[in-house]
């Protein structure tokens, strides 16, 4: 299974390398599994939907599996409400997935966060 990786990106880095991408299909390549990226154009972005709580949750889920939402807010010592609304967030970051029942994961092997400076210029 592939990786989640969070980074600050480039959008113009980014098109020339989906073009790429999209070259290498069209030409009939079979690539490799692709992990998952999710891009944010600043820190400040990137922070403000991966709160301090929302990592903790996902640090949390990783370690338990698959867990059921009152049993994580348990765990967590967090009102359920609070829970459903980072899961939320989490579900549509894709950085999470829910079963049909309502049993929460994180579907990813790893998940990393990348906060290297994007279009640092030396002065």
């Amino acid at each position: 299974m592939a990786k989640a990786v969070i980074e600050l990106s480039d959008w113009q880095q980014m098109q020339a390398e989906l073009r790429t991408t999209a070259r290498r299909l069209d030409a009939g390549e079979v690539l490799p599994e692709a992990d998952y990226h999710l891009g944010y154009a600043t820190t400040a972005q990137l922070l403000a939907d991966l709160t301090p709580a929302r990592l903790a949750l996902l640090d949390a889920l990783k370690g338990l599996g698959p867990v059921a939402m009152d049993d994580l807010a348990t765990r967590l010592g967090r009102p359920l409400g609070r829970v459903r609304a980072d899961v939320a967030k989490l579900l549509d970051l894709d950085l999470i997935a829910q079963d049909a029942g309502g049993t929460v994961r994180v579907p990813w092997d790893e998940v990393q966060i990348r906060l290297a400076s994007v279009g640092a210029q030396a002065a």
